[in-house]
């Protein structure tokens, strides 16, 4: 019988598995933006399911400083008429710009850093921080804890994967998205910013080919594409400020033996299939069927056939509604649709919450057990 990492990397490789890989997104280690389940005991016997019938990846993260020290950013929280202020202010060449949280009675409001085209075409300008010394250096100052919590993880289990993220996240996240989209369609700023992602591409490069070198991760999670797709941006915006990255880093990640797991969550994912197999990505999370998205799975391998592993696409909210039998239910037919396929049964997304009902934990055990009885071959 296969392990985990057996059965996780013969459906990545094209090859035949004993079993539906099931993968729940539970991270071995903690992460801040989902539940620590490993260590909240009621998700116990969901562990325990996961480590007997599952498949783990082993979620992490690495980074170096984006930008040049010649921005100088300052973080200061202080009270003002009554309100606590979360206040990130970033200068250069004598001019600032600024992103706030304001929390007062009854009361909550943000400031984007980048509010206007103007904003985010002067946070274009901003020099990136290329310096292979200091972004090794950095680093090195992550590796010990890192490498510690390799050692911790049964391999058995699956895969450490390291998640790096992609030029156009530092943009999104600081961006008011309306501006954002307009910025995309009006020639001055969408030249800054395309010229700004390249840039950006260079610090991500030397992230990445310091881990590929020191051979920290046997897969990669690509997270980012979802921010510049249809319907807020056009598809020729995807090409502009995705599709060219995503390639050259998928690339780099094949040439040194990885493999690559790209996320999306967009609505729209039926009409970008083709440029997710452009990107060359092993495989694609999530692939979500209407009324959330526009696309099934049995679509999806329409378009894909072989050349890529789909992965999902259980939705999150089910867990928390569905009955057992309903669970049941769901997770046969999706399996009857794509038996023999490039498959990886998932729930569209994490475990965000540790306090979720009784009923939601059961269905985690549901979807594992049912896979497991489920005749894939």
């Amino acid at each position: 019988m296969m392990n985990g990492r057996e059965r996780l990397f013969a459906v990545l490789n094209g090859e035949e598995v004993d079993h539906v890989p099931v993968w729940l997104l539970f991270p071995y280690h903690p992460v801040n933006y989902y539940a620590d389940v490993k260590n909240t005991p009621r998700f116990k016997p969901v562990i325990d399911a996961v480590e007997k019938y599952g498949i783990t990846l082993n979620r992490r993260h690495m980074g170096a400083n984006i930008l040049s020290p010649e921005v100088k950013v300052e973080e200061k929280h202080f009270i003002d008429n009554g309100d606590q202020v979360h206040r990130i202010t970033y200068t250069y060449k004598g001019r600032q710009l600024f992103s706030e949280s304001r929390r007062g009675r009854g009361n909550t409001s943000q400031k984007s850093l980048l509010d206007s085209q103007e904003d985010i075409e002067f946070f274009c300008s901003f020099p990136v921080n290329n310096d292979q010394d200091a972004i090794r250096k950095e680093l090195d100052s992550q590796l010990p804890v890192y490498l510690k919590e390799r050692a911790e993880f049964p391999i058995e289990l699956g895969a450490m994967m390291l998640d790096l993220g992609e030029p156009i996240n530092i943009l999104y996240h600081n961006s008011n998205l309306e501006e954002l989209a307009i910025g995309s369609i009006d020639p001055v700023t969408n030249k800054a910013i395309t010229g700004f992602l390249d840039r950006l591409m260079e610090n991500q490069s030397s992230v990445y080919n310091y881990c590929l070198e020191h051979e920290l991760a046997d897969v990669y999670f690509m997270v980012g594409s979802e921010l510049a797709a249809p319907p807020m941006f056009s598809e020729k915006t995807f090409q502009q400020w995705i599709l060219p990255y995503c390639r050259r880093l998928n690339s780099m990640i094949h040439a040194h033996g990885g493999k690559v797991i790209q996320h999306f969550h967009g609505a729209m994912v039926k009409t970008l299939l083709p440029y997710f197999l452009e990107m060359g990505a092993d495989a694609l999370h999530t692939i979500e069927a209407p009324p959330v998205g526009n696309c099934t799975m049995k679509e999806a391998f329409e378009v894909v056939g072989n050349r890529m592993a789909l992965i999902g696409n259980i939705q999150y909210d089910d867990f928390r509604s569905f009955s057992k039998e309903e669970m049941r239910r769901a997770v046969t037919t999706l399996l009857e649709e794509t038996k023999g396929r490039k498959m990886i049964l998932s729930p569209s997304a994490g475990p965000y919450d540790a306090d979720i009902p009784g009923s939601f934990l059961d269905n985690y055990i549901v979807m594992l057990e049912t896979a497991w009885n489920f005749k894939w071959k």
